[in-house]
């Protein structure tokens, strides 16, 4: 019998906001998270397949922020030849990355990644996560841009979709994008949200209310990856 309880509030705390959400999975779900239920939807719904299902062309701009080894760069250029703007935080990827497209020039990588404002922070290196939020043995410089500034300063005036997947700083840049205005230059955001974050559930929960004005979500999987397309 609790069981069955279980799983129908799990069912209605996908559809819940805010407080109420956040109650319903901690009273009825204590070893389940949200990052756990947003992996099985994501696998139900072939979500890799939609990461790569954008209306896009030669003349699309595409950032990919969190750019790692370039795979996602890579498979989206093969069906669709737009041009890419990769920013990589971490150097030896950064350095692999110029080498993989070293012969393409509507590849353009850089060595930084995007934020609200111009900085240098520390991540730690811990094989595939590069996080600003996590301590580890290692621990590096990284150099931000601020995201409106480097749009500004290229000229770019609209970008088809753009891949955020920064380990934690997902949060600062999406909030500069939406206060900056440049939220209405996006069409398509394609997010993964973090749930190391302190307070990441209510954090996250208010960059989606802040988005409804402006977007409307194609898809959304808690934690795992979710698209917002601009309104018409």
């Amino acid at each position: 019998m609790l069981k069955t309880i279980s799983r129908i509030i799990l069912l209605l705390g996908q559809k819940m906001d805010g407080l109420a959400r956040k109650i319903a999975y901690k009273i009825y779900t204590p070893t389940t998270t949200l990052k756990d239920l947003g992996w099985t939807k994501f696998c139900k719904a072939n979500g890799e397949e939609l990461r790569y299902a954008y209306d896009l062309n030669k003349n699309s701009i595409v950032f990919d922020v969190g750019g790692y080894e370039g795979e996602f760069t890579s498979d989206l250029f093969s069906r669709y030849e737009s041009q890419f703007y990769i920013f990589e935080v971490y150097q030896p990827y950064t350095k692999q990355i110029k080498e993989r497209f070293r012969l393409n020039d509507k590849i353009k990588v850089y060595d930084f990644g995007l934020g609200a404002i111009d900085e240098t922070i520390q991540i730690s290196i811990d094989t595939v996560s590069t996080s600003s939020f996590k301590k580890a043995e290692i621990m590096v410089d990284a150099k931000l841009k601020k995201a409106s500034n480097f749009m500004d300063e290229n000229e770019i005036k609209q970008i088809d979709l753009i891949k955020i997947n920064i380990e934690g700083g997902e949060y600062n840049l999406l909030n500069h994008l939406i206060d900056s205005g440049k939220i209405n230059n996006i069409i398509n955001l394609q997010i993964q949200f973090h749930d190391f974050v302190p307070n990441a559930i209510s954090e996250m929960e208010s960059i989606r209310k802040k988005l409804k004005k402006t977007h409307t979500p194609t898809y959304q999987f808690d934690f795992i990856w979710e698209n917002w397309k601009k309104n018409p």
